[in-house]
């Protein structure tokens, strides 16, 4: 733990209200030991405590992201000579990488990942797959990028799963990289060797997970996807999967499966496995999905910004699948954002309302919370999500005394959270007992801040 980290780590920390497994609890005294609770009591006194005045929650999982992704946030929505879609995006994102230093990828991510603990996340997939020189060279250091993503959750506190991406081919049936893919290109052995790398960079941050991420059936085949597979065999593993139609109908066509279809037939998917999007399912890939015990690992926001669709998700979560959320392309940081977005995102599709909760009188906002809770952790495969003995110490704290909050009580505070107040009622943040976001700003704030502005003003020049 680094020095600023261990002058605001906390010991025991006190809360006015909590959400535990078994329910809401007041005067809650949670007690922390090497970054993990150690001993949970409701209904007692601080007894030396530190309070943190307001309602604690566990700390919501983001199980995708792609970090630097956030640097171009609002820079390709200008309309396109043609139909724009995920295609045309990827061409602006294409472009704004291949300027991208270490150096400039290490702010961006420390920025992210500042943005998501003050935005009510405690934890990051990191969808790793920048890995090379703007030429395609891999550096002298295979593992200098995911160094750069490692320093930024030290420096944040943000917890880490971190899953270098698989990425062999431009397309189906092993079709060539485009110039734009050049700096994610390896074959299995030098994929394996990054993995091993990874999990050498990676071993002092704290409580940090490394799996793998085969990126999508159009960047790998087969046979390299069995290849690998082997190299988290506990997992987890993430893999894109049918986010939009054309990536349906291109693997119908080179595989002669739908994707999700293909997966779960071929590729053992289990619950090591988080399948990113898998917003193009049929009614049999839905129902499969949810028996698998994986996770369904969703991004309403960056889904609804690029114009992917709406997952199933009502016929889903009655077939008890799981879900998580993610930021994804950080188009916008919001952890009850995306929660609402997918409720919302049903909402229009099926013109109802409080569709996602599963009975009469049920909370939506939590209902939503602890499935995602709950997904997430499992797609990170960390101890996370839980106010419990034995979990990480990654504590969320509403502000109640904020005018959102005045005429709510208990699950009322999740769905004012969720389809009111979103990011601005998270006043502070603990994450592996360290207290980053103190009164709405992370301790590091400024300074990561002041990095960030400087490497968008260099990238603007390009």
């Amino acid at each position: 733990m680094s020095s600023r980290a261990e002058r605001n780590a906390v010991m025991a920390c006190f809360f006015d209200h909590a959400l535990l497994p078994g329910g809401w609890a007041r005067d809650v005294r949670i007690e922390v030991a090497d970054g993990a609770i150690s001993a949970v009591t409701p209904d007692t006194e601080p007894a030396g405590a530190e309070r943190i005045a307001g309602i604690a929650l566990p700390g919501l999982p983001n199980l995708h992201c792609h970090a630097f992704q956030r640097g171009m946030a609002g820079l390709s929505e200008r309309r396109g000579p043609a139909h724009d879609s995920f295609w045309t995006w990827r061409e602006v994102m294409y472009r704004f990488l291949s300027a991208l230093t270490p150096d400039d990828v290490e702010a961006i991510a420390a920025f992210t990942y500042m943005e998501m603990l003050e935005a009510g996340y405690t934890a990051v997939g990191e969808f790793h797959y920048l890995h090379h020189d703007i030429h395609g060279r891999p550096y002298a250091d295979l593992g200098e990028m995911t160094a750069r993503i490692a320093n930024a959750a030290r420096e944040t506190g943000i917890g880490l799963t971190l899953l270098p991406c698989f990425y062999a081919y431009g397309g189906f049936r092993a079709a060539a990289p485009a110039h734009g893919q050049r700096r994610f290109i390896n074959d299995p052995d030098r994929f394996l060797k990054l993995v091993a790398r990874s999990r050498e960079i990676t071993r002092d941050v704290p409580d940090c997970v490394v799996g793998i991420a085969p990126h999508s059936l159009r960047a790998v085949t087969p046979k390299t996807l069995r290849d690998v597979d082997g190299a988290a065999p506990d997992g987890p593993i993430h893999i894109h999967a049918a986010e939009q139609t054309r990536e349906v109908e291109d693997c119908v066509a080179a595989l002669g499966a739908r994707p999700v279809a293909w997966l779960l037939d071929n590729a053992g998917v289990d619950a090591r496995w988080c399948l990113v999007h898998a917003t193009h399912m049929d009614a049999g890939e839905t129902q499969a999905l949810a028996k698998s015990g994986a996770v369904a690992g969703l991004c309403p926001l960056t889904e609804a910004n690029l114009g992917d669709g709406i997952f199933n998700a009502i016929d889903y979560l009655a077939n008890d699948g799981r879900v998580g959320v993610g930021t994804d392309s950080n188009i916008q940081i919001d952890a009850a954002a995306e929660l609402r977005q997918l409720e919302y995102s049903q909402r229009l599709k099926h013109r109802g309302r409080n569709l996602l909760a599963d009975r009469e009188g049920q909370s939506v906002g939590r209902i939503l919370y602890e499935k995602t809770l709950a997904g997430g952790a499992q797609a990170m495969g960390r101890k996370i999500g839980k106010l419990e003995a034995g979990h990480r110490a990654d504590i969320v704290v509403l502000d109640g005394a904020h005018p959102d909050l005045a005429a709510a009580r208990e699950d009322l505070w999740l769905d004012a959270y969720v389809f009111a107040g979103g990011r601005r009622l998270v006043k502070d943040v603990v994450v592996g007992g360290t207290h980053a976001v103190r009164d709405r700003r992370h301790t590091g704030h400024d300074r990561i801040v002041r990095r960030y502005r400087d490497v968008l003003a260099r990238l603007s020049q390009h």
